[in-house]
């Protein structure tokens, strides 16, 4: 399910970003940093909608740097049990439904299942990359991965096309 939350992030800046354009910097470090990641306590970091605020920032007397504080608002992906998504396979493993059969002569090994008589020679294929409905039926958060197990045995639910 996707979220809206309000965030903070502290960014370490550099004397020599110290000019009239030191907003900008901190803004485009704050993209750079936070957009694509996975946070273990509330999930994965889609996109920055809009910086709130900077703050003052503390300049450290050791390194010169200055550390800024930054609220922000961020789309924020978390997966529930028992949600239906649509998803890509990153990894086939041996939870396959018996309908599928595992091809290991084929280019890439995949998991094989023979089409109705009714639509000809058409073969489903599950491998790396093909797009799945699924119904999530656990999830674990790291630090910093996500990972989520989801089943294709009910109704609407399996390959899509693409």
């Amino acid at each position: 399910m996707f979220f809206m939350k309000t965030l903070t992030h502290t960014i370490s800046l550099h004397p020599q970003y110290f000019n009239k354009h030191y907003k900008d910097n901190i803004t485009s470090r704050l993209y750079n940093e936070v957009e694509g990641t996975c946070n273990g306590q509330i999930g994965y970091i889609c996109a920055v909608l809009e910086v709130l605020s900077t703050g003052q920032g503390e300049l450290h007397p050791t390194t010169g740097m200055a550390e800024f504080d930054i609220q922000y608002n961020a789309v924020v992906f978390r997966p529930f049990k028992g949600q239906v998504i649509d998803a890509v396979v990153a990894m086939v493993n041996k939870l396959i439904p018996t309908t599928f059969k595992f091809d290991s002569n084929s280019n890439t090994p995949a998991y094989v299942a023979e089409g109705d008589a009714d639509l000809g020679a058409r073969m489903d294929r599950i491998e790396k990359g093909a797009l799945l409905r699924v119904k999530i039926i656990g999830t674990r958060l790291d630090a910093t991965e996500m990972v989520a197990i989801g089943s294709i045995k009910e109704d609407y639910l399996g390959l899509q096309e693409a």
